[in-house]
């Protein structure tokens, strides 16, 4: 099975300083058919404006991703974090028993674009804790890169989850290939561009859900930026 769901058909909010896109259930915004997919509960395509941001608030027992898109997200939380991130850096944060932290754009001429993206951890209780590295574009390029998995595995950070996520860049002839366990579930969203996902013509903000599939193909890329997600079922 694979079903489509377009760009347009995600919520939406808008509270000024922040524009938000929600792939999946996520404060006002409620759809039964979309309360997560596998152990993946959120991805918010969110725009803060320049001086705005998230203040202090708290998480726990979540597996938090963020990933900048253009634009500069201050972090800062209660382990002690003071970081920037920038696009080409993904920062993982396990909310464990209990973190605190806030986010902000304190460019003065630039909004901050950037994915929230939750996964639900695979153990609960655990100690809080923080890694943010650099993703290198070259890996990416016409092939999908680990960008975060089960520690141990060789993703550019680990977590506390049992799901993988994978980001590639693809346009022209570049093409590659991911096998599945049918028993689990693969997710794709389209970060920019246009893509072709199992012969399916996706566009930026698009996304692909998929369960009992064997192989995930992604080719005819035009300026294609891609996540995907390997997920629990």
């Amino acid at each position: 099975m694979l079903h489509i769901r377009k760009s347009r058909d995600r919520g939406y909010a808008d509270h000024g300083w922040l524009k938000s896109f929600h792939s999946f259930s996520f404060a006002d915004y409620h759809d039964p058919r979309f309360m997560g997919w596998g152990n993946l509960r959120v991805i918010n395509e969110d725009r803060v404006a320049p001086g705005a941001g998230f203040g202090t608030h708290g998480h726990r027992d979540m597996e938090i991703i963020s990933y900048v898109l253009s634009g500069e997200l201050a972090h800062k939380d209660s382990l002690g974090n003071v970081k920037a991130i920038p696009p080409g850096e993904v920062q993982r944060m396990s909310a464990g028993r209990g973190v605190t932290h806030s986010e902000f754009n304190h460019r003065a001429d630039q909004a901050t674009h950037f994915l929230q993206i939750w996964i639900e951890p695979a153990a609960l209780g655990i100690a809080p804790a923080y890694e943010q590295k650099q993703v290198d574009a070259a890996d990416q390029r016409g092939r999908l890169a680990l960008v975060a998995g089960p520690a141990g595995e060789g993703g550019v950070v680990g977590m506390n989850a049992d799901a993988r996520l994978y980001a590639g860049l693809f346009d022209g002839h570049e093409a590659a290939g991911l096998a599945l366990d049918p028993a689990r579930k693969g997710y794709v969203h389209v970060v920019r561009g246009v893509l072709e996902v199992n012969g399916q013509r996706l566009e930026g903000g698009d996304a692909a859900l998929l369960a009992g599939e064997p192989l995930l193909r992604l080719s005819n890329g035009e300026d294609a930026e891609v996540l995907v997600f390997d997920l629990a079922p």
